[in-house]
């Protein structure tokens, strides 16, 4: 009974260590795999165009402040019609106000872009994700590494299959001939 039972577990660590050493692993840059899609291309022109709409309004800030700042250092300047105390200090509020507008937009319009990269971004990672699990599941991986966060200390590449090729297939992305 002892025997039986000894063969039996033998038989069930055997079996057991070799499915673990039976798991398919792969790789992928995903940073390279995002870039390399072409709705990427597209999201830095949607970006770009973003961004040129908020370069365009603090131009036009500061525009106004040159202008107001122009007009009130000739004012200041002129000897023939001083200017009162009242008003030199309405002046100049006013340009501090017009200059604490600018920075504000200026820090405003940062955050704007980050989160429209964000909110564009979004959609291509989703896609690529749907494609890796698609790929891996298709091909029985257990494991995909991604090596563009170096998130893994250590792994054998020859023992680990790289998958951007067959996801890249999947989206439709051919890669552009390299170079002379």
């Amino acid at each position: 009974m002892k025997k039986i039972l000894k063969i039996a577990l033998t038989v069930v660590i055997a079996a057991g260590s070799t499915s673990v050493f039976a798991q398919k692993l792969g790789r992928i840059n995903m940073q390279e795999l995002v870039f390399a899609m072409p709705e990427t291309a597209e999201m830095q022109k949607n970006l770009e165009a973003y961004q040129k709409e908020l370069q365009d309004q603090l131009e036009t800030i500061g525009v106004e402040f040159n202008n107001k700042l122009n007009e009130y250092t000739k004012q200041v300047n002129d000897k023939a019609a001083p200017m009162s105390d009242s008003v030199r200090q309405l002046k100049e509020k006013e340009l501090n106000d017009l200059k604490n507008r600018y920075d504000e937009f200026v820090q405003v319009s940062q955050q704007d872009m980050q989160k429209k990269q964000g909110e564009l971004l979004e959609p291509i990672i989703v896609k690529a994700q749907d494609a890796v699990k698609e790929v891996s599941k298709a091909g029985g991986y257990t494991v995909i590494y991604d090596t563009s966060v170096n998130a893994v200390a250590y792994f054998d590449e020859a023992a680990v299959t790289d998958i951007l090729p067959a996801v890249k297939t999947k989206l439709g992305i051919k890669d552009a001939p390299a170079a002379k």
